[in-house]
Formats: C-alpha cells, sequence, structure tokens
C-alpha cells in the first residue's frame, strides 16, 4: 500500500537533544604568532577560528595565487611565451629567466606556484598584458572585484613589498578556494620537487608538503615588511582544512603555528552515530485497537559533526496508522539536526506485520467503546445528585 496513504493520518513529530554526540567539548585555538590568522573548514565553509581576519596587511608572494588565477583564465597551459619585458631583472626569488628564452605557461606557472619565482610571474604578466604589467595588474584587481575581496589591492604580480599592495586573512582565504578548484593550480601547488627546462631545479616553499601529513598546497610568501606567510590547506578523512597566517615573525614559527591550526581544526569535528539501526523512535495507534505499533530506524547513520555543538533529533511519524501494515514499511523518519542544518536522517518503519481488523474485532471495538463512553455519562450523571 502507497507511504502516501500510511501518512495521511495525524503526524506525531518529537524533538531531543543528542547527548551523546556532544560528550566531548571543543578546546580554544592555539595561541598563534602573527598579525592575523584563520582556520576554516573548506568542506562546510565554516570559519573556526580568527583575529583580525579583515586586516588590510601585505602577503608577499601569497600574490602569485591571483597572478596564477588570472594567466590560468587567459591562457592554454601549452601556449610558449617568450620571456621579455622586466621580467630577466626582477629580484628576489627567481629562475633566472633570459630575455627571449622560451617556456610554456605550464612552465612557468611551476616556477611561479612551486619556487615563487618573481621573474616568472612577471613574465606571465607581461606575456597575459600583451606587452604590459600594468594592464595584467588592472586585470587581477578587477578578478579581485568580481570575487568580492573587498580587502584587497594589488600592484604588481609577485608580491614584493610596494605601496597599496595588501590584502586580508579573509580575502585570500576565498581566493585560495576558487584557485584551489582549477585542476592544474591545484597540481602545481602539490608538487613538492621537479624540474623545468635550463636545467632549472625546483624546490617548494611550503615546508607543510614534506613534514605535516594531508597537505595538498597552496601558496607561501616572505618579504621583510610582511613578515612569513602562507595560506595552507591539508585534506583528512573527507575534511579539507584551511589555515592561513600573515605576518609570522620567523618561517619555523610560521610553520609550527599553521599545523597547529590545522590540527586543531581537524580535532574539532568526530564521527558519531547519529541514528540506529533497528531502534524504536515511535510508537503509532493501530486502529480498532489499544495496541501501537513499534517504528524502528531502518538504517544507522554515521556523521561527522562539531563536538561543540548538540545535535537535535526529530521524530516525523503518524499518530495513528492505517491498516494493514507490512512488516519494513516506511512509515516515518528520523531527522538529526546540527544548528538548523540537516545533517542525517534515516526511513522510519514498522517493526512487525499487522492485519486489517475482521468485522468482528470492529463490531467489539465499537461496542467496547459505546460502553466505555456510556459508562462515562452515567457516572457524570451521577455526580449531579452527590
Amino acid at each position: 500500500m502507497a507511504v502516501r496513504r500510511r501518512l495521511a493520518a495525524l503526524f506525531a513529530v518529537g524533538a531531543a537533544i543528542l547527548a551523546a554526540a556532544t560528550a566531548a567539548t571543543g578546546s580554544p585555538p592555539p595561541q598563534v604568532a602573527g598579525r592575523a590568522y584563520l582556520v576554516a573548514n573548506a568542506t562546510t565553509r565554516e570559519l573556526l577560528a580568527h583575529y583580525h581576519e579583515f586586516q588590510e596587511l601585505p602577503m608577499a608572494s601569497v600574490t602569485k595565487v591571483m597572478t596564477a588565477l588570472v594567466v590560468l583564465e587567459h591562457t592554454r597551459p601549452d601556449e610558449v611565451v617568450t620571456v621579455g619585458g622586466p621580467a630577466p631583472t626582477i629580484g628576489g626569488s627567481t629562475v633566472g629567466l633570459r630575455a627571449g628564452e622560451r617556456l610554456t605557461v605550464r612552465q612557468l606557472l611551476t616556477a611561479a606556484l612551486v619556487q615563487s619565482a618573481n621573474d616568472a610571474a612577471y613574465a606571465l604578466a607581461y606575456y597575459v598584458g600583451h606587452g604590459s604589467v600594468t594592464r595584467f595588474v588592472a586585470l587581477m584587481n578587477a578578478k579581485a572585484k568580481v570575487l568580492g575581496l573587498h580587502h584587497t589591492h594589488f600592484v604588481r604580480p609577485d608580491g614584493l613589498d610596494a605601496v597599496g599592495h595588501y590584502s586580508s586573512a579573509h580575502d585570500l582565504l576565498e581566493l585560495a578556494q576558487v584557485a584551489m578548484q582549477n585542476p592544474l593550480f591545484r597540481t602545481l601547488v602539490r608538487i613538492k620537487t621537479t624540474t623545468i627546462p635550463g636545467g632549472r631545479a625546483l624546490r617548494n616553499w611550503n615546508d607543510l608538503l614534506f613534514t605535516y601529513p594531508g597537505t595538498i598546497g597552496v601558496k607561501t610568501g616572505h618579504t621583510s615588511a610582511a613578515g612569513w606567510n602562507e595560506i595552507a590547506a591539508a585534506r583528512r578523512k573527507g575534511v579539507t582544512m584551511y589555515a592561513i597566517i600573515l605576518g609570522s615573525p620567523t618561517r619555523s614559527v610560521r610553520n609550527t603555528d599553521l599545523a597547529r591550526l590545522l590540527t586543531w581544526g581537524f580535532d574539532q569535528y568526530r564521527v558519531v552515530q547519529t541514528v540506529t539501526a533497528g531502534h524504536a523512535y515511535a510508537r503509532a495507534l493501530e486502529p480498532f485497537s489499544s495496541d501501537k505499533l513499534t517504528l524502528v530506524a531502518a538504517r544507522s547513520t554515521f556523521t561527522r559533526v562539531r563536538v561543540d555543538r548538540p545535535l537535535v533529533q526529530r521524530v516525523v511519524a503518524p499518530a495513528m496508522v492505517s491498516l494493514p501494515v507490512s512488516r519494513g514499511e516506511t512509515l516515518g523518519q528520523v531527522r538529526v539536526y546540527s544548528k538548523g542544518k540537516l545533517v542525517a536522517r534515516s526511513p522510519l518503519v514498522a517493526a512487525v506485520a499487522v492485519k486489517s481488523p475482521s468485522f468482528g474485532q470492529r463490531v467489539g471495538w465499537y461496542a467496547g467503546q459505546a460502553l466505555h463512553h456510556a459508562g462515562n455519562l452515567l457516572r457524570s450523571f451521577a455526580g449531579l445528585f452527590t
């Protein structure tokens, strides 16, 4: 018989707090040395901890995340770039590009993202800007506007110190998540070591790729004015966590603090059993009887939840069922919510089969109801004379 007819009866809705899921409480975030930081769950888009996340600060070579994103939107990886413009004269971290040298977009992006090569960033900017780095920087700022990065402004494609060149931890989180949607970008920022033409051996400046299990990117940066900066991302058991630090005092402190933030972020979640298969969650009246039909969960659910957030369990089931009922027939649902968001659900099914009542059972039930009501009436009438 169709479930729709079963559920036509009056519904009973129950709610309960699942205490088991919140037995553990969230610990405070670790102390971090830096001008700004944040840690966020990219899977659920939850900002877990933050400090001065909107403050506008120099971000050094973290800039190259936007440089790469703009390049990827305006070129193909196999396009050949002739190194020109100011690229061969740019200082800082470089791969020693020479004027007139020819490399592909992919090779130059590899140098810019793995080795953080400033000359590679400028070569790409000069190429995409059709001979104008200024034009390319305008594309960077236009993209920032499209992405809603209200605390970001670019002056250079490499990130070396410049007046008016800044971003915020919050904006960099948004930028990194967009960039990581690009397959090539995602591949390049995970490379530990590689080579490109010219016998150039590259080693990633992101130390966490070598030391922190699950790291998947994304970009480091350092100048005297900016300090030690990084957007770090790691993935464990289906959860992607981001940690960002701007203005850390040293490279080692930055690395240690990022690892502590990521670990703390992952520790804020645990997998709990939110619904138990076979457990009785409701009982519904059976017509023409004083018996109740037990409704049990059809399957168990296991859900990753915040340890500091209670779960609310809501049971939706009919107050009375229509007969007959088959064993295992769906008659309701148990739902689990976290902060108003549905995180798990399982059908409620009949624990046993129940046949339709016979004619005699129906007559007997009506007779019993009539006698019951008559007795109540007589008692009420007798009360008038006492």
